[in-house]
């Protein structure tokens, strides 16, 4: 399988739920997603409203012919600082979470050793208004292999199914 064709496949699985935009995207990026939900809990009538509870995500797709360490971390700061500059905590906000998933022909042994141990999470307000949570996969084209993050391994079956097709 091509790496258009696990990019077009991670899009088409994306895409059910999320917003995907592959122009004027901002480098080092092939296309980006974003989710946003907003979730409101009432009581018989919707001005008394009892909670209010706002998700969003943010996941980057990028390309690479070899990965190796020093690429993978600038790749996982460019990923991190973008979906950072798009939180604004507030008093309903929950979540927004930021992915990055890259497709690579191939991965030195030291990206896949690092990418199990990047790891990123922010905290607003002592959690009051929010947090945020990275996740990272990076698909390795040629060996069909792939190494996640922990916040990572929820994607292993998505991953795993599009690889095995």
């Amino acid at each position: 399988m091509s790496i258009n064709e696990i990019l077009e496949k991670l899009y088409s699985s994306f895409q059910v739920y999320y917003n995907i935009k592959q122009e004027n995207v901002d480098p080092p990026f092939a296309a980006m997603a974003e989710f946003h939900t907003h979730d409101e809990q009432y009581f018989l009538v919707k001005r008394a409203v009892i909670s209010e509870a706002e998700s969003c995500e943010y996941v980057y797709f990028a390309v690479e012919e070899c990965l190796d360490s020093e690429k993978l971390l600038c790749l996982d700061e460019a990923a991190w600082s973008s979906g950072m500059k798009k939180v604004k905590p507030h008093k309903n906000h929950r979540n927004t979470d930021i992915t990055l998933i890259i497709v690579a022909k191939e991965i030195t042994e030291d990206a896949f050793t690092k990418a199990s141990k990047l790891r990123h999470y922010q905290s607003y307000h002592l959690g009051f208004q929010g947090w945020s949570n990275y996740r990272l996969v990076a698909i390795e084209q040629s060996s069909g292999r792939a190494a996640y993050n922990r916040m990572g391994k929820s994607l292993k079956k998505l991953v795993g199914n599009i690889l095995n097709d």
